[in-house]
């Protein structure tokens, strides 16, 4: 089965679902929910210490799934890497995907009411995840030093194409 469009899951939900556990009561818990996609939230030199820092935000609230965080880690992490080196940068993930997502599939052929219950238990199977963030919230942070703030400007905004919803990127 594909991905389902994005602009499906952007809207921020009333309640987040995220009741993860591996103990035995499994009554108020999640089973089988997926794994984030992202697995990486530390790149480049994480021990050295950095003058400039440019950051990614975001200008509304929305839910981010863990594949857009897992493409705009790859998409700025390529181009520093390309531009850059490994050692002159550090880059950070700040959101983690905790919000699991849900999907429940209709019968959309023919006879379909023989066999089909339609919405009487309309709950859905876990599909995904996604983090779930404010407005003005970091989304990613890479420290660099002064000659390299351009290039990490770039890669911020080249993360920022693979988010939701509009984006601004800032250096402190």
């Amino acid at each position: 089965m594909s991905l389902r469009p994005g602009r499906i899951y952007r809207d921020v939900p009333g309640q987040p679902y995220t009741r993860m556990s591996q103990k035995k009561d499994k009554d108020n818990y999640i089973t089988g929910a997926p794994a984030p996609k992202i697995s990486i939230f530390d790149m480049g030199a994480k021990e050295k210490d950095f003058d400039e820092k440019v950051v990614l935000t975001v200008e509304k609230e929305c839910c981010i799934r863990s594949n857009a965080l897992e493409s705009a880690r790859v998409a700025a992490n390529s181009h520093l890497t390309k531009e850059v080196g490994r050692e002159d940068y550090y880059m950070k993930i700040k959101p983690y995907p905790h919000h699991v997502l849900r999907h429940h599939p209709l019968a959309g052929v023919a006879q379909a009411d023989r066999y089909y219950e339609g919405m009487r238990k309309p709950f859905g199977r876990s599909i995904g995840r996604a983090a779930i963030v404010d407005k003005n919230q970091e989304i990613l942070e890479i420290n660099t030093t002064e000659d390299n703030i351009q290039a990490a400007k770039k890669a911020a905004e080249r993360a920022g194409m693979k988010i939701p919803v509009s984006f601004r990127v800032y250096v402190k």
